[in-house]
């Protein structure tokens, strides 16, 4: 390690937030809010260039696979969706993620918005997309991307980075003459439906603004029917201390 570079002593690193504040006048649909903060995201990224991607989200799911006590897994993820009925995200349905929804589908989007001193996080029960939002959002893919849903056995172990560009270039030459490239049978979307939604804002002193919207009666997610909106029940805020 260079000695021009030193990390810094972690716990006397700070960074106070003054980025804005959350109202108790918040609106009472979270999903209204939702898409206020996901469209500030995109004009941060537009002016300041400092938010890359603000589609990305931590999604969070359980895992009982190892000795059947449920252990935490993240991984980094796109939205590519979201209405009232949820939040959708796509991937390899075989993959460590698909496994563990199969055997547990609840779980959690974590979406860090840092130069806004934002984050928002959902709770709720994934279920399956249907066929046909997987194959339109599939049509949309670029070639390259649909080539690599196809190569890769994700979360599966490989010896090398050359044996999977080799799969890659198989997959290549078979589609080669291919002008659309199927959707893998592997392939396919998930949707969060939520039934809690959490939205935080920092704040000076650390006094930070934390409002939740819990379903109220936790039909939608608990029983898997689909849209909280479609549902019996409504959504209640609250506020939490920091």
């Amino acid at each position: 390690m260079s000695d021009s570079h030193p990390v810094p002593d972690l716990a006397d690193d700070r960074n106070d937030y003054l980025g804005g504040s959350l109202a108790d006048a918040a609106p009472a649909d979270p999903m209204g809010l939702f898409d206020v903060w996901m469209q500030e995201a995109f004009t941060r990224r537009e002016e300041r260039g400092d938010l890359p991607d603000p589609t990305a989200l931590v999604l969070s799911t359980v895992d009982r696979s190892e000795d059947g006590d449920p252990r935490p897994r993240s991984r980094t993820v796109l939205l590519k969706a979201h209405d009232a009925a949820g939040f959708v995200v796509y991937t390899n349905k075989d993959s460590a993620k698909g496994e563990q929804i199969a055997a547990d589908p609840w779980a959690t989007m974590l979406f860090p918005w840092y130069p806004l001193q934002r984050q928002v996080r959902v709770d709720g029960r994934i279920e399956d997309v249907a066929d046909a939002e997987s194959d339109a959002y599939w049509a949309r893919r670029p070639r390259a991307s649909q080539l690599g849903a196809w190569a890769s056995h994700q979360s599966r172990e490989i010896g090398a980075r050359e044996e999977l560009d080799a799969q890659y270039a198989e997959v290549e030459a078979r589609f080669a003459d291919e002008e659309e490239i199927p959707r893998p049978p592997h392939w396919g979307g998930y949707r969060l439906v939520p039934d809690r939604i959490e939205f935080w804002q920092g704040r000076g002193g650390r006094m930070h603004d934390r409002i939740v919207y819990r379903w109220a009666d936790g039909t939608a997610a608990a029983d898997g029917s689909g849209s909280a909106a479609a549902s019996a029940g409504a959504w209640e805020r609250v506020r939490l201390q920091p």
